[in-house]
């Protein structure tokens, strides 16, 4: 094959999870005046924009979805009738708005409904403490549900906000925040580098706030703190290794939101409040891997962005390739080998799935997502294919020609959105066209637009993990279960644990794990889910009933699809998960129950 070579009609398209026409009108700066209502689960709200437009041209298109627009008018009084279209599937509705010459901003006055796509509004039971809670997750297009703006990863805008709230509670955004309550409810906020509206961000409730270095801290609910503090407290050290590998940290705050189970995703990286599940919380820093994960997105993803949901890669393969350098540099290469060799697994797996189901495209690094939510991009693909395309490009030009060259990526791009042709061109001129590398001639079309996963796919190598697998070996052919010596295993390797255990592993030896261990009652999430996906797979009952709890309690979608799942490959597994979903879909936020409603058929009255 030939390698595929970039044309430059390439280089600037439209994006197809938006209404807007940047090419004739954007957004550069919101000022967001809004209310907090929990008795009503509502936002009011104002959303003032500067804008920036070309000559001649009459109108700006925002996006919306479920919101109830009430005013608009432009400049300072100038009220305006606006359009609103209808409704199209995924993306919401077109928000037209009239320009005239003197048009410098537009102000809308709007609220949200309660079953707002980006809110989750917990009530006091719902928390780890006793005060209801909200917060929002905007990526991929869910920020045009709780405020109508130009709602593509291409569009950045600076922004400020005056938030108020009941009396109490602490609210923080992706901005420069606040360390402690207001007793009046009222908060200011400025956000003054630009960022795209999947990055906008809010969370209100009872919170406190620890500070772990000169630019790090952390933010939870009271009950939470302490065991956050403990897992987290080396957040500095996180912030100063990454600025290491890659230049200057350029959001001036590095803080860690853990937030009530139910958020849907291990981290959303936030600019300046990282958002983190509280599964991560082990006890024994094992898997704070995420928020080196979400520190590495300050450059990756967040400095530079992917212009389109198309080019999801260029946020999560370099997000992953820096996470796990971050991890080595801190822990040593072993650590960051077991990294990638879970990564390694769960490629092909998700790469096979696929392809087997008749989606070879979806494995491409570069996606066609049109007509269809951007949250099918959210896969293996683009995080461990991504990195370990990275990772080939190291082996092929060297580690510190490959470092020099990201550090001038993040410099030269800052601030902007880059897709996937930009970035090839960009590397074929500034990495192997500079050194006089010679570049393989299919890369691109194997690694890039080629399905499946290429025969160079390098290949981890972990001596922890070898360990496992002998000692799995000389359990299996002793039947001696004493000869299993994991007490100082990390969370990855009792992972790499479950991943190796044969497929012809009997009841009998579930139930001797369980005896010796007590995996049924164990507090790491990440092991808890691959014990209860085994327990599934051979119907150990025991741990039936902490399934179901950890099932009602935990809203991370990564733990969520594979066991209900795996339930509904039989009948009366299928009625199990049904019965619990029942009780717990009211806990997950709607990234999670959108999903399993799909999968388990579940038709809500």
């Amino acid at each position: 094959m030939k390698n595929t070579r970039i044309k430059t009609s390439d280089l600037k398209k439209d994006d197809q999870h938006s209404f807007a026409k940047p090419q004739k009108a954007i957004i550069t700066h919101l000022n967001w005046n809004a209310t907090i209502d929990f008795e009503t689960k509502t936002i009011n709200a104002i959303a003032q924009f500067n804008i920036q437009k070309y000559p001649n041209v009459t109108e700006i298109i925002l996006d919306t979805k479920n919101l109830d627009i009430e005013k608009i008018w432009r400049n300072k009084d100038d009220s305006v009738d606006f359009v609103l279209k209808e409704q199209v599937e995924i993306l919401g509705q077109a928000l037209h708005i009239p320009l005239t010459k003197e048009t410098e901003t537009i102000s809308i006055q709007y609220k949200t409904f309660p079953d707002s796509e980006a809110l989750q509004w917990l009530s006091a039971q719902q928390t780890a403490g006793d005060s209801p809670f909200l917060f929002t997750q905007s990526q991929a297009i869910l920020c045009r549900s709780w405020i109508p703006i130009q709602d593509s990863p291409g569009i950045r805008f600076t922004y400020e906000a005056q938030v108020k709230v009941p009396k109490g509670n602490l609210a923080i955004m992706s901005a420069e925040n606040p360390q402690e309550v207001d007793s009046t409810g009222n908060y200011n906020f400025k956000m003054q580098q630009p960022i795209p509206a999947y990055l906008m961000a809010l969370a209100v409730g009872d919170l406190e706030y620890y500070k772990t270095g000169p630019e790090t801290g952390i933010y939870a609910e009271p009950a939470t703190m302490e065991k956050a503090v403990k897992d987290l407290e080396d957040l500095q050290s996180f912030l100063e290794t990454a600025e290491e590998l890659y230049g200057n940290y350029r959001w001036g705050q590095f803080d860690v939101l853990i937030l009530p189970p139910s958020f849907p995703f291990g981290g959303m990286e936030n600019p300046r409040l990282t958002f983190a599940t509280p599964t991560i919380l082990s006890g024994d820093k094992s898997l704070v891997s995420l928020i080196a994960h979400e520190l590495a997105h300050s450059w990756s993803g967040n400095l530079v962005t992917n212009a389109t949901w198309n080019d999801f890669w260029l946020n999560e393969g370099f997000t992953v390739y820096f996470e796990y350098r971050i991890m080595e540099a801190l822990y040593g290469k072993d650590y960051s080998e077991m990294l990638a060799s879970i990564s390694h697994k769960e490629l092909r797996g998700e790469a096979k799935e696929l392809i087997d189901n008749g989606n070879a495209k979806d494995t491409h690094l570069k996606l066609d997502l049109a007509g269809r939510n951007p949250d099918v991009g959210m896969t293996a693909i683009a995080y461990d294919k991504g990195y370990f395309f990275l990772k080939y490009i190291e082996e092929l030009t060297g580690r510190e020609k490959f470092d020099d060259f990201l550090k001038q990526y993040f410099t030269e791009h800052a601030f902007e959105s880059i897709n996937t042709e930009q970035f090839l061109l960009y590397m074929e001129q500034n990495l192997f066209g500079k050194h006089n590398i010679p570049m393989p001639k299919d890369l691109f079309s194997n690694w890039v637009y080629g399905s499946g996963i290429p025969e160079n796919l390098p290949k981890p190598n972990s001596e922890r993990f070898r360990n496992v697998e002998q000692s799995i070996a000389k359990w299996l052919n002793t039947e001696n279960i004493d000869t299993l010596k994991c007490q100082d295993w990390s969370t990855h390797e009792f992972l790499h644990f479950f991943h190796q255990l044969p497929d012809s592993i009997e009841y009998s030896e579930v139930q001797a794990l369980d005896e010796k261990f007590d995996f049924t009652n164990g507090g790491n999430s990440e092991i808890l889910a691959e014990w209860f996906l085994l327990s599934i797979k051979k119907e150990y009952r025991p741990a039936y009933g902490a399934m179901e709890n950890f099932l009602i309690n935990t809203g991370r979608k990564k733990f969520l699809m594979p066991l209900y799942g795996e339930l509904a490959k039989t009948e009366n597994g299928k009625r199990i998960a049904l019965n619990i979903y029942k009780k717990a879909r009211q806990n997950y936020h709607y990234v999670s129950y959108n999903s399993l409603d799909k999968l388990l058929n579940y038709q809500t009255d």
